[in-house]
């Protein structure tokens, strides 16, 4: 039987998307702090600007909020390399990083020639890596990736301690982020799909040393909040179309979303015609995909969705204009809540 979250204070965390301008993000990173946001990840696409140097600005105009990336995957950068990014923006933050991790987007590792690559074991092999690394461990490996006596001439000031958050949403990715990291950032906004994590999330406890401390499942959920909800809806046609694209046929299917669809959404978004990735976007899409509508609509989906999860991520696109929709959102998830 699917249990529900029971926390009373749950985590609320937003997703800032470095296709915006620098200045503009930290804008929205402030405005987000102010709004009483838990946590501010930054995504990660190769195409994008830099998440980490954002988050280094982030970590100078900012008091109170966790940061960190979200998520990271280690097929565009090296392992080794990720835990010295994320020690790095914990010293500049004082101790307020957390580790973002998953196997990357399909679509955009794809023009990397890196989507084959894709899977359980490097994500869960990066993060133990780290954490060594952050203990002032040198490293080994030959698996995944190759590390020769690979250590970090610093230490951070969490040490191994910065929270793991494991971005996924297949059934071995939500079991071992259960049984291993100290979050899942499960990729999803809808309340069925969130139930489904859930049980996956109690069988991936059944085997958590209680060492491992507490663990949170979070939605991380694409969110786009506006008066209206017609504009709302249209703003959440371009996040849509890469969740839907790298969904999983389970998931398509359990919101009876056609596979072939969702593969040429994935293969126009690879060739850069995302105007025709767009335009593919279904109703059914967004319904399944995001939280769209006005900031009734979208408090009501948060609640649903908060009977499972232990929190919310309010991700991309968070709406038409990005610095209304951080408070909008803010303000939903409050009277969810």
């Amino acid at each position: 039987m699917t249990e529900t979250s029971t926390a009373d204070d749950p985590t609320i965390g937003i997703e800032l998307t470095p296709e915006h301008p620098i200045e503009e993000l930290l804008e929205s990173g402030q405005r987000a702090e102010q709004a009483g946001y838990d946590i501010i990840y930054a995504s990660c696409h190769y195409n994008n600007r830099d998440p980490f140097a954002f988050l280094a600005r982030l970590a100078a105009a900012t008091e109170t909020a966790a940061i960190g990336p979200g998520v990271a995957n280690p097929h565009d950068t090296h392992p080794a390399a990720l835990a010295a990014k994320v020690a790095t923006i914990d010293e500049a933050s004082d101790g307020r990083a957390v580790f973002g991790i998953g196997p990357g987007d399909p679509s955009t590792l794809r023009n990397l020639g890196a989507s084959e690559d894709r899977g359980l074991r490097p994500v869960l092999e990066t993060f133990k890596t780290a954490q060594r690394l952050w203990a002032g461990d040198r490293v080994d490996q030959d698996s995944t990736f190759t590390a020769n006596d690979a250590g970090l001439n610093f230490e951070p000031p969490q040490g191994a301690e910065i929270p793991v958050h494991v971005g996924g949403e297949g059934p071995h990715m939500c079991r071992m982020s259960a049984k291993h990291a100290d979050g899942l950032l499960y990729n999803g906004s809808h309340p069925a799909d969130l139930s489904w994590a859930r049980d996956r999330v109690e069988e991936g406890l059944s085997d958590r040393p209680d060492e491992r401390g507490d663990f949170e499942l979070l939605a991380y959920a694409s969110v786009s909040i506006a008066d209206t909800v017609e504009t709302a809806r249209d703003a959440a046609r371009p996040p849509v179309a890469y969740i839907t694209a790298g969904a999983a046929p389970p998931v398509l299917d359990r919101h009876d979303i056609d596979r072939e669809r969702a593969t040429t959404i994935g293969d126009n978004i690879s060739a850069g015609e995302f105007s025709a990735a767009f335009e593919a976007v279904s109703p059914e899409m967004v319904d399944a995909f995001c939280m769209a509508g006005t900031p009734e609509i979208v408090s009501d989906r948060i609640a649903a969705t908060l009977e499972y999860a232990d929190g919310l991520v309010a991700g991309s696109p968070l709406g038409p204009d990005l610095q209304d929709a951080v408070e909008l959102a803010a303000k939903a998830a409050d009277d969810a809540i």
